[in-house]
């Protein structure tokens, strides 16, 4: 997992990131196993590790970047159910066998596919249950192709479910889901006026009522592994 990728980008990230739809999370908690403990991989600034925290799972969240975890520490403050753990995805640090579940939302593309898989073995219980998803934009194929080919990676046979999750952004929020990105340019950067002046233009050409409505679908995949 790129340690530094969003370092800088936290507080973007958790203002204008997309969530993940009520149908999705209710999908999941059905597939799970009853009091499941689970492992949250790159959980981020904690966009889905909040909803399952939310259903009083026992759940550690692992993320290893300093500005992410830091707004994760706001964003599960009211949760004594989840733990923060500074690790990467290739090594948790959690014990042998601990884990019936291991979740991945928007991560997988970003971890070594084979030590990975190994570490899930490592600490699931029998056949774990790994839950990868994300959203992607419909009609942009080069977004659903990046994340397919880890998922491809990564499953044999697994289950795949997608739900709706549009979302509609003011321009301060769509400017700020860009800033969020792995290398769009910052405010310090010699790019960032020029590049920020272009999706301005973009936004007040095609927003309706100062709201622009992204399509995003919420991609899930589940199987059991070993």
């Amino acid at each position: 997992m790129s340690l530094e990728a969003f370092t800088g980008r936290a507080q973007a990230y958790t203002k204008s990131r997309p969530s993940y739809p009520d149908e999705a999370i209710n999908y999941i908690s059905k597939i799970m196993p009853q009091n499941a403990i689970i492992a949250d991989i790159g959980a981020g600034t904690g966009k889905f590790t909040e909803l399952l925290a939310r259903h009083n799972y026992e759940l550690y969240a692992i993320e290893p970047n300093a500005d992410m975890r830091e707004q994760l520490t706001i964003t599960l403050a009211a949760f004594p159910n989840a733990k923060i753990i500074n690790a990467t995805a290739e090594t948790t640090t959690l014990a042998n066998q601990s884990i019936d579940v291991i979740t991945c939302a928007q991560a997988l593309n970003r971890v070594d596919i084979n030590r990975f898989h190994a570490e899930c073995c490592r600490i699931g219980r029998a056949n774990p249950l790994v839950i990868s998803l994300y959203n992607y934009e419909q009609g942009k194929t080069h977004s659903v192709l990046r994340y397919d080919k880890s998922t491809n990676a990564f499953y044999q046979n697994p289950s795949m479910r997608e739900f709706p999750n549009p979302i509609y952004y003011t321009r301060d929020r769509w400017l700020q889901y860009h800033l969020s990105m792995e290398g769009v340019p910052q405010e310090s950067d010699a790019e960032h006026e020029a590049y920020f002046t272009e999706l301005n233009e973009i936004f007040s050409r095609c927003n309706e009522n100062g709201f622009l409505l992204i399509d995003f679908v919420t991609k899930v995949y589940a199987e059991r592994i070993s």
